[in-house]
């Protein structure tokens, strides 16, 4: 039987989602705790990557495991006492034997979390910033890339999919006091793409690029003319969305 099961984590001490031979993927570190509570050696397919040092406020991935030996509460605490303090499972949840977290996913939202005062409470949590950008004139360019666009400009340039077209449904910062918090959400994202927005998006805020400028950088396709990725600690995937008909319905 194939279910999906929540995670979150804290991306600090992880180089990311995926397994790796030098270094300690989020991936693996589940695969070992399921594998030693079920006692048989247990896959996982997520519903996508992060890189390093990228934290997660929800995601999910999905396994195919036999009956399971207790009820999902009991399943939950005793995988998360398993688990390293800094990655947590919240919920499980059946789907049918054909569902794919990664390729039913049809929306992803993302959070980019800004301090522009030095707070050692948000240390390794959001990224300390202290050029003055204007949010308003962020917003405006923002919200030029709602909708379908080829987004070559803001990929890493090494990277293996088909095409580079996402659909953004809400992109768009709020500030509240010192903090500044930028929101994407689509169907889709490419690798590194949410930092490379937010570093041209802030270039547009601090006056080093227009709008003018920023719609061109989107429609030349090239790496080369966005801004800089931003630091990957205040980068947050906050939420997959999935179509309620890959859930079953249990009794």
């Amino acid at each position: 039987m194939r279910y999906f099961f929540e995670i979150a984590y804290n991306g600090k001490n992880y180089a990311g989602w995926q397994s790796q031979a030098n270094a300690t993927g989020i991936q693996t570190v589940v695969e070992d705790a399921l594998s030693k509570l079920l006692r048989t050696p247990i896959r996982i397919v997520g519903s996508g990557r992060t890189d390093t040092g990228v934290h997660c406020e929800q995601q999910f991935f999905h396994c195919d495991l036999e009956k399971l030996p207790f009820d999902h509460p009991t399943l939950l605490q005793k995988l998360n006492s398993f688990l390293p303090r800094d990655v947590a499972i919240p919920s499980v949840r059946r789907v049918k034997d054909d569902a794919s977290a990664r390729y039913d996913a049809v929306e992803r939202t993302y959070h980019y979390r800004i301090t522009r005062k030095k707070n050692p409470f948000k240390e390794g949590l959001a990224w300390h910033y202290f050029k003055t950008a204007d949010v308003q004139t962020m917003n405006s360019a923002a919200a030029l890339l709602l909708g379908e666009h080829d987004f070559e400009c803001f990929s890493k340039v090494k990277t293996d999919v088909n095409h580079f077209l996402c659909d953004i449904k809400k992109a768009a910062w709020r500030e509240e006091g010192d903090l500044l918090e930028f929101t994407i959400t689509a169907n889709r994202f490419l690798r590194g793409m949410v930092r490379a927005v937010v570093g041209t998006l802030l270039d547009v805020g601090t006056g080093k690029t227009s709008l003018k400028e920023f719609q061109a950088i989107i429609q030349s396709r090239d790496r080369k003319k966005a801004g800089a990725n931003v630091p990957p600690y205040g980068l947050y995937l906050s939420k997959v969305k999935y179509p309620p008909s890959v859930f079953v319905k249990e009794s």
